[in-house]
């Protein structure tokens, strides 16, 4: 059978519109897929599960760790499909904890890479929780099937209260607005050189004590935010206006995690989008997720002198890092099956 490539996009997690208990429904997340960095990975059936990388090296070169995350993913997912394996190559792989969703795209990712090469439906929103994804946030397995800016509907706070349900036991939350991103919109995307984001045991830890002491006057104004500010700039296409509110929802969720992260942003986040709230380029900025990915929001017409406020930036938090301007992502996942002479998408 012909191998099967996959391919999936980053994203940006703006903050979720609640955290209190003293609400209805708990989380709720606003993002946006990007085209990159992104997760690429190419499989064919087996009987066995084997993991390698490409070789190719480069900027978004595969790590030791994503190699060893993509085994695990995919001996899980061959339990889940019940195949017997699959040989993948890894050719690039999003940074690993840093904001941009790596976990959830190399999961599902491996999952529709495996269940295509045995020419299974990969039914990732399905099959999500059971990769232990999904349990928050439903902005990755929205990216990852239709991109665009998502803003999902949370989960009911009597059955999450402080602590997720068991793994496999929950579901992804549902898509709650949907909208294209405008094709001159630009994400500025500065990767400073720091601390992993938390993630696992520390994340769930961190969101718990969040949780437990959250201002749900909070979560009123991130309301009203969303639905006044956000979601007509989105309609509109106006990207200054998107810009503003959706930091203005990051500061407000910083307020929630300044006893976990050291401030309304973790270091030295804070002092990066310091300096882009002064770029005339920049409209907007902040952390995307709990870091240390910083996202700044511009056009396709200021990216240059956008890009140029990223490295600035950098340079006056005196840490090196990684500066780039992607575009949106419209669209879902690539999955194809190579056939003869050219792929054939599925």
């Amino acid at each position: 059978m012909a191998p099967v490539s996959v391919a999936a996009g980053a994203r940006l997690h703006f903050g979720f519109e609640n955290l209190s208990l003293e609400h209805e429904r708990l989380y709720g997340a606003l993002g946006v897929a990007l085209d990159e960095p992104a997760v690429e990975l190419a499989a064919e059936p087996a009987d066995a599960v084997a993991v390698r990388d490409d070789g190719r090296g480069g900027a978004d070169a595969p790590s030791t760790e994503t190699v060893a995350d993509v085994r695990s993913y995919a001996e899980l997912a061959c339990e889940l499909l019940n195949v017997p394996g699959a040989a993948i190559t890894v050719r690039a792989a999003i940074p690993r904890h840093v904001g941009l969703g790596s976990g959830t795209q190399l999961a599902l990712a491996t999952m529709a890479a495996v269940a295509r090469a045995h020419d299974r439906e990969a039914a990732v929103r399905e099959r999500a929780p059971d990769l232990g994804r999904g349990g928050r946030s439903g902005i990755g397995v929205a990216a990852f099937e239709a991109g665009g800016f998502v803003l999902d509907a949370g989960h009911p706070t009597s059955r999450f209260t402080t602590h997720r349900p068991p793994v496999g036991e929950w579901t992804v939350p549902a898509v709650a607005a949907r909208h294209p991103i405008p094709d001159d919109w630009r994400f500025l995307l500065v990767l400073p050189d720091a601390e992993p984001g938390r993630n696992g045991e520390d994340e769930d830890e961190s969101i718990r004590a969040a949780v437990e002491r959250a201002d749900p006057d909070v979560a009123d104004r991130i309301a009203g935010i969303v639905a006044r500010r956000v979601l007509p700039a989105v309609a509109d296409g106006r990207a200054d206006a998107f810009g503003e509110a959706v930091a203005a929802v990051g500061r407000l969720n910083g307020t929630w995690y300044a006893d976990e992260q050291g401030g309304v942003y973790r270091p030295p986040v804070g002092e990066i989008v310091a300096s882009l709230s002064d770029a005339p380029a920049v409209s907007g900025a902040g952390q995307s997720s709990w870091g240390p990915a910083v996202y700044g929001v511009t056009d396709a017409e200021h990216a240059a002198a956008a890009l140029e406020a990223g490295e600035d930036a950098l340079a006056a938090a005196g840490v090196d890092g990684d500066v780039r301007i992607v575009a949106g992502r419209n669209r879902g996942a690539r999955v194809e099956r190579r056939r003869g002479d050219g792929p054939t998408a599925n």
